[in-house]
Formats: structure tokens, sequence, C-alpha cells
């Protein structure tokens, strides 16, 4: 499949990773505006080709990451507990044992959900219409960390995915800065899988994943 790949660096698209949280943000500074609830639980959004997305990852459950270049926490899929981006291995919960036994259901419930209120996680058709590429264009866009784009042709309006790794069916932590990353959507993919988005800065594509995998979330308004 062919792929249009642009890149940026930080001081073109600097100002949009400000968007999240405005020009007083530390993400080091835990007294600092970014870690008010508002900040943490509103988004602006942004709409690529007919679908509107949070612009951070989710991080503990019901709240945003503090920033777009935040890893925020993977989640297993339809549950609601946050695992860390990085080691040691620690939960939103507060523990540190990996949970190993498989996560049921036919979709993620909305009990589960680990998104703030007003949004959710996507659907498998949500994740697809990035894929299109009649109507989005694929880039990497370079930070602190690496970043997926997704870009409406129309709009020109992009979503900034980071490519943050993810954590094995056994909690390993994998694939942190080897520019590789997957996200959830809320769809089941057989007994044990459940579809997924995965890219690095070459290619995306949607596929199945193992369950109990930790991936990151991103959310889709309600």
């Amino acid at each position: 499949m062919k792929k249009n790949l642009f890149t940026f660096c930080v001081a073109i698209f600097a100002t949009a990773l400000l968007t999240s949280c405005g020009s007083k943000c530390d993400k080091n500074d835990p007294a600092s505006e970014c870690y008010e609830d508002s900040a943490l639980t509103t988004d602006a959004g942004v709409v690529i080709n007919g679908v509107k997305w949070a612009t951070r990852n989710v991080d503990m459950p019901g709240k945003f990451a503090v920033t777009l270049e935040s890893s925020g926490m993977f989640y297993q899929w339809n549950r609601k507990i946050g695992w860390s981006a990085t080691d040691p291995m620690v939960n939103s919960n507060g523990d540190d044992v990996w949970d190993y036994t498989m996560p049921e259901g036919t979709e993620w419930e909305k009990a589960n959900d680990p998104c703030p209120q007003g949004w959710r996680v996507p659907t498998i058709d949500e994740l697809r219409t990035l894929l299109d590429e009649d109507k989005v264009a694929h880039g990497t866009a370079c930070s602190d960390v690496i970043f997926r784009s997704f870009i409406d042709k129309t709009t020109e309006e992009i979503l900034f995915l980071p490519v943050v790794g993810y954590r094995h069916p056994v909690g390993t932590l994998l694939d942190v800065g080897l520019l590789y990353g997957v996200y959830w959507s809320n769809t089941q993919y057989g007994e044990f899988d459940a579809c997924c988005l995965s890219f690095n800065s070459d290619y995306a594509n949607w596929s199945g994943g193992a369950r109990r995998s930790g991936f990151s979330v991103r959310c889709v308004a309600e």
C-alpha cells in the first residue's frame, strides 16, 4: 500500500504540541496549570475524515495525558486499569503484579472505558478512517518522541499519535524507542484477540492484538 510520508520537525509543529495545555504548561511541574483536573479531563479534539479524536492519549482512567508527547498509560483490552509505559511496572491502582487473566467480552464495555466523560474507545471502523489514503495523508513528526501523523486532506487538520511501544501479554515492556505503537479499538477479533491500529514511522495498518497486551488508548468523541 502506497504511503504519503511527510516529515515534520519541532520548529514546524511546536505550536500544535502546546495546544492541549497552553504556553504555561510544564509537564514536569505538578503545580502547573496542566495538572488541573479541567485540563486533564477536557480536550478540544481534532476532526480527521469525519471522526473527532482527542489530541492526547489516556493516562490514568478518566484523564488525558498532560501533553501530546506524553505516553499516557497502557491498557489491557476491556479493562479500566492503566499500566505504566515505563519500567518499573505499576498500575493505576498502585499495584505491580501484571494481570495474566484473559479479558472477556465481545466489545469494550462502557463500564470499563478509561476515556474521560464525553469520550470513548473507538470502534475498528473509526480507526480504519485514519487509513483511508484518499482522504488522509500519513507522515512522521519529530519532537521528544516520534509521532505518526494523520492529516485530513481537506481541512489539513493533523492528529499526532506518539509511537511509544506496548506491553507484551506477560507484562514485559517492548519496542519503546523502536518506533512502534499500538492503539486499541473497542472491537473483538476472535476469542483471544481484539482489533487495534499498529504503526511505525513507515506504515500504519489495523490487525488483531492479544487482549492481555497493554496498548495505548486514544479516544473519540461520543
